[in-house]
């Protein structure tokens, strides 16, 4: 059996190395992608779980980071829900969300999201108001 030379083996061992890393996380952008959605889904689950008796039960966050800087959306709460785990949730999504955007290289249309003017109880449920 005959020996590859060293010259071959550590072109061999660096393309390997080149080839292998596709970003600093080593996840792919449909991994991260995923990781993003199931997160979204979680934050939705929790606030479709929450009801209101009155304005005064209802909030809203900024939700999601824009490639050009600010909120993808305003994101409206009932009280009734564990508030610090939504806050604690968003901010990791928003986090990841523009980390997302930098590895990815994501454009957006760079539009301003105004918050709602207000946000009201509506059968139960918040509601923004434009």
């Amino acid at each position: 059996m005959k020996f590859l030379p060293k010259h071959l083996i550590k072109t061999i061992a660096l393309l390997a190395i080149v080839f292998s890393c596709s970003n600093n996380s080593g996840s792919s952008q449909e991994e991260d992608l995923a990781e993003l959605t199931l997160l979204n889904n979680d934050i939705e689950q929790l606030v479709s779980t929450g009801t209101c008796t009155g304005n005064s039960n209802c909030e809203y966050i900024a939700y999601g980071s824009k490639a050009c800087g600010g909120p993808t959306s305003y994101l409206v709460y009932s009280t009734s829900i564990d508030v610090e785990l939504l806050k604690e949730k968003v901010a990791e999504y928003n986090e990841k969300e523009d980390l997302y955007n930098n590895t990815w290289s994501v454009f957006s249309d760079c539009s301003v999201v105004l918050p709602p003017t207000s946000v009201e109880c509506i059968n139960g449920k918040c509601t923004a108001i434009y």
